[in-house]
């Protein structure tokens, strides 16, 4: 998954409790498991103990013998927000390079992918979008105000925020620079 040793520790704690718990709940054994996914018995029973670094693929192959989503085995198992991962995914070899999955939202048809621009005071109000869409925002630069129904949310760079979009909802730049962000428009 990654090799920063701070995140290390936790993420593979949550994929071994995770993999446990759904193995469990589906009522099958490290076996059944290993031949449904592909993935030896060995390795899941050192994914089960948080003892081995694995790889996306891996999971992947899990994850779908599981039938859950890839997230689903990554995020924390207490974390109350269950479209909220953040959590460190992987890190290459150079500093700096990473994977950080932000989020997730069901999708039932596509996923949209914008990348937004607002200059200095610029505002774009939206009406509700249809029931069960959502959208998920990542602020690169700037400061974004985001509004939804009469509640404000203040996003720096490098924050993020999902939210059910069939509500009124809008964009704003309160600051002196441009603010950029990506919005995923799951519908």
């Amino acid at each position: 998954m990654h090799k920063d040793s701070a995140h290390r520790a936790s993420v593979l704690q949550h994929v071994s409790q995770n993999v446990r718990r759904l193995r469990g709940d589906a009522g099958l054994s490290q076996t059944a498991l290993a031949e449904r996914s592909g993935v030896s018995r060995r390795m899941l029973v050192a994914i089960e103990a948080g003892e081995n670094n694995v790889s996306l693929t891996t999971l992947d192959l899990i994850a779908d013998a599981l039938d859950v989503a890839f997230s689903t085995l990554i995020q924390a198992p207490d974390q109350r927000d269950l479209s909220r991962i953040d959590e460190l995914a992987w890190a290459g070899e150079q500093p700096g390079s990473r994977a950080m999955l932000l989020g997730r939202s069901p999708a039932r048809r596509e996923v949209e992918l914008w990348e937004w621009t607002l200059a200095p005071g610029e505002y774009y109000l939206s009406e509700a979008d249809a029931a069960g869409w959502s959208e998920q925002i990542y602020v690169s630069e700037g400061q974004l105000t985001l509004l939804i129904e009469s509640t404000e949310h203040h996003l720096q760079s490098g924050q993020f925020h999902v939210f059910a979009s069939d509500c009124r909802y809008a964009y704003r730049n309160d600051g002196q620079t441009p603010v950029r962000f990506v919005r995923n428009v799951v519908i």
